[in-house]
């Protein structure tokens, strides 16, 4: 029987880790890639679309989602796909950590071998698109323990599981049973490039056929390679800076409005990033028009509108040029972390910006279990995030978990309230109507736009370098798979 080699195998590097085969803890790398796969998939617009369900209907009173279950798929097991399995695995990931355990659901069962029945306590319209989300994927009955404990990851990908070895290596045999489109390339591997430098180097030095998340610094030396193809592509992650609204510097609005207007976002999109027109001050892109105001982009930093604030406040300069108010200097500890080597460069950027206006601030780069750790326990001040909005097709479903909390979540608001957010929050979840929708979203917005608990900074663009010698690269904007059984190997 073949084995990976050099010459068989596509070689991936990208900067995330994995430590279980469980999808509801890793579920994005196996979902990139396309080792399991769910009931629905989403569109390159984020619409959801048929995947291991053929066909879905919503019943008028929007609290009876029924799925026919594709006929003739097989598990990487040799088992076949039925309603029972589906009924299995969405029972198991409703009692774990992720989007389904907060959807009103109050049963799942099967109607036959080919149809499943999802029945709500009340409408919840995100439903689709968090069944879409790699952690409810589908895996064969024979992949878990009696305790729900993923054993083996047995799913309906194009690409089976061949060598598992966290948190670093990952190899993956193509299936060739697969449903739908086979792949033509017999392995994929994926290796985790923690630093930025040894991801360039993969990409200069032909060790990996594609390499995700470049820093944007090393693009002009690798654009002039002859053996790579570069690729910029606009995705639905912002660079956010997430605030902690109960830190007494930053409990007033002002205090928060002042640190955005002290940001030149056109110089960090331009200087660091290079990446013009990437500057925002939302926190969701275009593409999510519901989400998104119509209002003009101040984003090119208002110096003396940010001091004039502060000022206002009763923050006046000291003889070394930081604010002070009854003896405390304005003191900001930014935390960022390393995954994602952006990150650190803009935030020294902030610093310098911040600092300019006499706020004290501290760049401390760690690894990002630091941001929910320090929302946890109260700890954090500020924290330089890349919060990905897509992470679910219906941003609703984010901006719950960000938002819709008392007092913020872990990758979103901190220690701030408001009433009427999380009214209409709740309002959106059971809201059918598509007009109706787009008003009670562009409220919300503007609501998060006017109080900033966090602080947008630039939309993201995602560059990748792709070997000259793979065919067919295609990337999908929702980062939920590699697109491997689409590319092909010239030898």
């Amino acid at each position: 029987m073949a084995k990976p080699t050099p010459e068989n195998t596509l070689s991936i590097s990208a900067a995330f880790e994995f430590t279980s085969l469980d999808p509801s803890k890793n579920g994005y790398i196996f979902s990139r890639m396309q080792i399991i796969e769910t009931l629905l998939d989403v569109d390159e617009k984020g619409a959801l679309m048929p995947a291991l369900a053929s066909h879905w209907a919503i019943s008028n009173d929007a609290k009876t989602w029924t799925f026919d279950i594709r006929q003739g798929v097989h598990f990487h097991d040799g088992s076949l796909l039925d309603a029972a399995a589906v009924v299995k695995s969405l029972k198991i990931a409703l009692q774990k950590h992720g989007a389904l355990r907060k959807a009103p659901i109050e049963q799942i069962e099967a109607l036959g071998d080919h149809q499943v029945v999802i029945r709500l306590s009340s409408p919840y319209v995100v439903l689709g698109a968090v069944l879409a989300n790699y952690a409810n994927a589908i895996l064969s009955p024979s992949a878990y323990a009696k305790d729900g404990e993923v054993l083996a990851l047995s799913s309906t990908g194009p690409y089976q599981l061949y060598q598992f070895s966290p948190p670093h290596k990952l190899v993956v045999e193509k299936f060739d049973d697969y449903w739908g489109k086979k792949a033509s390339i017999p392995y994929a591997s994926y290796l985790t490039g923690h630093r930025a430098e040894s991801r360039v180097l993969q990409a200069r030095s032909g060790q990996a056929d594609i390499v995700f998340g470049l820093d944007p610094a090393s693009l002009p030396i690798l654009k002039r390679l002859p053996n790579l193809t570069l690729h910029s592509n606009a995705i639905p992650r912002t660079i956010v800076i997430k605030l902690n609204s109960e830190y007494p510097f930053l409990k007033d609005i002002r205090a928060r409005q002042a640190l955005s207007d002290a940001i030149n976002r056109v110089g960090i999109a331009r200087g660091v990033l290079r990446t013009p027109g990437a500057e925002t001050e939302q926190i969701m892109p275009t593409s999510m028009s519901n989400w998104h105001l119509n209002v003009p982009n101040k984003v090119s930093g208002g110096k003396a509108k940010a001091e004039a604030l502060l000022a206002e406040l009763g923050w006046q300069k000291n003889k070394d040029g930081y604010l002070e108010k009854q003896g405390e200097v304005f003191t900001v500890r930014l935390i960022t972390y390393a995954d994602r080597p952006e990150l650190t460069t803009v935030a020294t950027a902030i610093q310098a910006q911040w600092e300019a206006i006499g706020v004290k601030t501290k760049v401390d780069v760690t690894n990002s279990s630091a941001i929910p750790m320090g929302h946890q326990d109260g700890s954090l001040q500020a924290a330089l995030i890349a919060r990905n909005y897509g992470f679910i097709a219906d941003p609703l479903a984010v901006l719950l978990a960000d938002y819709g909390q008392n007092g913020g979540g872990e990758w979103g608001a901190m220690n701030w309230h408001n009433d009427a957010i999380s009214r209409l929050l709740s309002e959106l979840e059971q809201t059918t109507d598509a007009q109706t929708y787009r008003q009670k979203a562009q409220q919300v917005a503007q609501y998060i736009y006017n109080e900033r608990p966090v602080i947008p900074v630039t939309s993201y663009v995602q560059q990748t370098s792709v070997s000259k010698r793979v065919k067919g690269f295609h990337f999908d904007p929702f980062e939920r798979r590699f697109l491997l059984n689409e590319m092909e190997l010239i030898r």
